[in-house]
């Protein structure tokens, strides 16, 4: 491969230095970098501000798809590295501001080790070198601890950094060996304003805090003045509740109570069990708590297990199973404890001294509640097992007499008839809201919590199923409002409602009416779609026009697969695709459907005998349930989740986010799917002009001039879901300087290069000038001789183009870099004030 040329030049100081100096900009302030979105650890402390849209930045991949369409995504290594040089195996490389935001591995279910070293180098320093494998398991010490990092345990085969990592000019990610299945997410910004390289000294403690308390805080500041409103949920079939909000303002939590709703019965879980000795855990608590509840799952087949529990080391109950469940189930106990012991208090040590039992006492997990105005509110879990050591070790669990840790799958005693009917009561209980008049958030209440699959745990970032008894399905979206909002539950199902509670908690904002008007701002969607997959087809997540950022997915997977020589979760074989603003190529190509949740190996839990299709929770990403006949599923039914704060998918002018069910979109099965999302109907993004080098009246019109070029006609695929239908077109390549005139909207705040290419070259690489004035570097590392079609992006900053109806491009092709290759360039002005309709 080529040697690539890492240029010094600080081009963010560059271009606004040499702007000021051009005609008719001498005396004004140059304009506004277009909004990024935030950046580094303010991704995660504000995040209030999701509903920012990001016109400045642009969300890029690098992944080890198979470059054929077929499904060698790693299997081999086919496809892993860029190209190998003396530091090892070369994922992902920028020479343009940005932030690598997620990067996830798998290669054995329950070890990345093999993989060796990795080294992640921002702006010509190394912020982070050493083996991968301890730094997912957290020994490299913060940022780079749980939850930001996450192992195989922690997600059920998979690997995890997902610390924020921004940088103002280049970056480079290296393995030692070839690491086979990968991904690296990062982000594009159009400029360095607003950028500082990310320092690894920062432990960010407040951000860790923070996302300790997934699914049980939210994870935004408290909004001053925010307000909570109930309404009582009693509907008929077909009826209907509302709850009106008035703004300006931003709806900050939503709160469901359905007490007629029952937890699903069949759970997988890993615990541990103790005889002579005992267990003890710090847990969280409101300090304005009135008492606190302490509930505790355990495999009630073990017959006469007591303990003692002392809260701070006063005796505060006692655990007693009484006699076993026949064949092994689950059960639950609750202490209750007075707020004597725990007023006033954030938190406490829960300590359980074996007493007796016919074996030994097991625990499983423990949900704390804090009592606040009268009311039982999740405040902490405790996951215990090998399966969570992390969170065991944040909690400072400790066990003596340890007599077994593992996995077990039973099932509650609960009726059937009640569990079907809590299941149609989550499917056809419908979440609906309106936001000044226009209806964005239509989807289930079970899958738009969490769970599409029945009432089980969810604990992610942003929202959360509480299983135990009148447990909350809570949301902490922010959802911004210039007006008035309507929180809306129709009852589609056949089953009556009855004593439910719906509580949403609002803040006045005055400030969200004019983001919101001037199209800064989007408005929250939750967009469901659910039906059979169609062979060849790729299921769609979001299909939309106009503006926005995609932050995630809940999908719920009902597998079609019978017994046989198919494996039963081949569905999972399929890859997300997602085509932004009406690109023909995937700015991102997944490597499988559980590697999009961040998992591995069919969610395959190493430690207890390969288990598939384990459920996990991380913030951002994990597998809720897992269902078979038992539990009514045809075959096998999988629900998971995956969240994308700082991946999130800018768009200007609409997004297509699909995932193929099975390689090449085989698969039978019934998906559902709710998608989460910010988005305003009017683009942002325009196309102003196109560059077509396959006319010659094109070029003349735009004076294009490319000295020494070769014309070659093309016959090939872009790469996703056109990759078998050939395209016909003709490439120019040279090695000498490119330059054309462009024409842009005269009210621009920034202009996008689209360029058709041929990849099968890789590494192209050429500087950009703008009307004589450096842009950055436009640099592909990207290869396919395959698919050879490409389409790339490179933005310009506003800094160079606002105030102008056209701009000359030259485009100077790096030394010992390939021939640069171009079939045309699209030229798109950013606008971020709505058009006039």
């Amino acid at each position: 491969m080529p040697t690539v040329v890492h240029r010094k030049t600080l081009v963010a100081i560059a271009v606004l230095v040499l702007a000021l100096l051009v005609p008719g900009h001498a005396s004004a302030a140059p304009p506004p970098a277009l909004p990024k979105g935030p950046v580094g650890w303010d991704t995660y402390r504000t995040m209030s501000a999701l509903a920012q849209l990001r016109p400045g930045a642009q969300l890029k991949q690098f992944s080890s798809f198979d470059r054929t369409g077929n499904n060698d995504d790693g299997f081999n290594g086919t496809y892993s590295c860029l190209r190998q040089d003396d530091d090892g195996c070369v994922i992902a490389e920028s020479l343009a501001p940005g932030e690598i935001s997620s990067i996830w591995f798998t290669y054995a279910s329950n070890s990345v080790a093999p993989i060796g070293r990795i080294t992640v180098e921002l702006d010509g320093r190394t912020v982070l070198s050493g083996s991968l494998q301890d730094i997912v398991d957290g020994k490299r010490g913060a940022p780079f601890v749980w939850p930001l990092v996450g192992n195989s345990a922690d997600t059920m085969g998979g690997a995890v950094i997902k610390v924020p990592m921004p940088y103002t000019h280049s970056m480079r990610v290296t393995t030692e060996h070839n690491p086979h299945f990968y991904h690296v997410a990062y982000r594009q910004f159009a400029d360095a304003t607003g950028v500082r390289t990310f320092d690894p000294t920062d432990k960010a403690t407040d951000v860790l805090q923070r996302l300790r308390g997934y699914g049980v805080r939210d994870p935004k500041p408290a909004a001053p003045g925010a307000r909570t409103q109930h309404t009582a949920v009693a509907l008929a079939p077909g009826a209907a509740v509302t709850l009106p909000v008035n703004g300006p303002g931003r709806i900050d939590q939503l709160a469901l109570r359905l007490p007629q709703v029952v937890a699903a019965p069949a759970v997988y879980d890993d615990g541990r069990a103790f005889a002579q000795g005992g267990s003890s855990f710090a847990a969280s608590i409101s300090p304005a708590n009135e008492g606190v509840r302490i509930t505790r799952r355990y495999d009630a087949g073990i017959a006469q297990q007591r303990a003692s529990v002392t809260v701070d080391g006063r005796q505060a109950g006692e655990w007693d199973s009484g006699a076993a469940a026949p064949g092994g189930s689950w059960a639950e106990q609750t202490i209750d404890v007075p707020a004597a012991f725990t007023a006033h208090r954030s938190s406490v040590r829960i300590a359980s001294t074996f007493v007796s039992s016919a074996l030994d006492v097991n625990e499983f997990r423990y949900e704390i509640h804090s009592k606040i105005g009268g009311e039982w509110v999740r405040t902490d879990i405790m996951d215990v097992g090998p399966n969570h050591p992390s969170d065991e070790a944040v909690h400072g669990y400790r066990i003596t007499g340890q007599t077994w840790a593992g996995l077990q799958n039973f099932r509650y005693a609960t009726d059937a008839g009640q569990v079907a009917a809590s299941d149609a009561v989550l499917d056809g209980l419908r979440l609906r809201i309106t936001f000044d008049g226009q209806t964005t958030v239509d989807a289930p209440v079970g899958e738009f919590f969490g769970s599409g699959l029945g009432k089980y745990a969810s604990r992610t970032l942003l929202h959360s199923i509480d299983t135990t008894e009148d447990g909350a399905f809570t949301s902490w979206w922010p959802m911004p409002y210039r007006q008035r909002a309507v929180v809306e539950l129709v009852n589609t199902s056949q089953v009556p409602v009855g004593a439910g509670d719906l509580a949403v908690t609002a803040a006045p904002d005055g400030s969200v009416s004019n983001g919101l008007t001037r199209g800064e701002l989007g408005y929250f969607h939750a967009t469901q779609h659910r039906g059979d997959t169609v062979t060849g087809q790729d299921w769609n997540f979001l299909n939309t026009q106009g503006r926005g950022l995609f932050y995630g997915v809940t999908t719920s997977m009902r597998g079609h697969i019978p017994p046989g020589p198919v494996h039963q979760m081949n569905f999972l074989e399929g890859d997300e695709r997602v085509y932004p603003d009406g690109t023909a190529s995937p700015i991102e190509y997944g490597t499988g459907s559980e590697d999009f949740y961040e998992s591995g190996w069919y969610f395959q839990d190493a430690r207890d005998g390969g288990v598939e299709g384990v459920p996990y929770a991380m913030p951002q990403a994990g597998l809720v349930s897992h269902e078979n006949g038992t539990d009514g599923c045809q075959y096998v039914c999988l629900n998971a989740y995956r969240l994308m704060i700082g991946d999130a998918v800018p768009f200007g002018a609409g997004v297509e986010f699909d995932i193929e069910h099975g390689n090449r979109s085989q698969m039978p099965a019934d998906y559902s799917s709710t998608a989460y999302w910010y988005g305003q109907a009017q683009p942002s993004l325009k196309r102003s002009d196109v560059i077509d080098l396959a006319d010659d009246g094109s070029r003349l019109d735009h004076g294009y001039s490319a000295p020494g070029e070769t014309r070659t006609a093309l016959t090939s695929t872009f790469e996703g879901k056109a990759d078998r239908a050939p395209v016909d077109g003709t490439v120019a390549t040279t090695t000498g300087t490119v330059t054309f005139t462009a024409r842009v909207d005269q009210g621009n705040q920034g202009v996008r290069l689209r360029r058709l290419s041929d990849q099968s070259k890789a590494f192209q690489h050429a500087a950009v000038f703008v009307d004589g004035q450096p842009a950055g570097e436009w640099y592909q590392p990207l290869g396919n001789t395959y698919s050879r079609w490409l389409e790339d992006s490179f933005d310009l900053p506003p800094a160079l183009t606002a105030g102008r109806s056209s701009v000359e491009v030259r485009l100077e092709p790096v030394v010992g870099a390939p021939a640069w290759s171009g079939a045309r360039y699209s030229v798109f002005s950013h606008t971020l004030t709505p058009p006039a309709d």
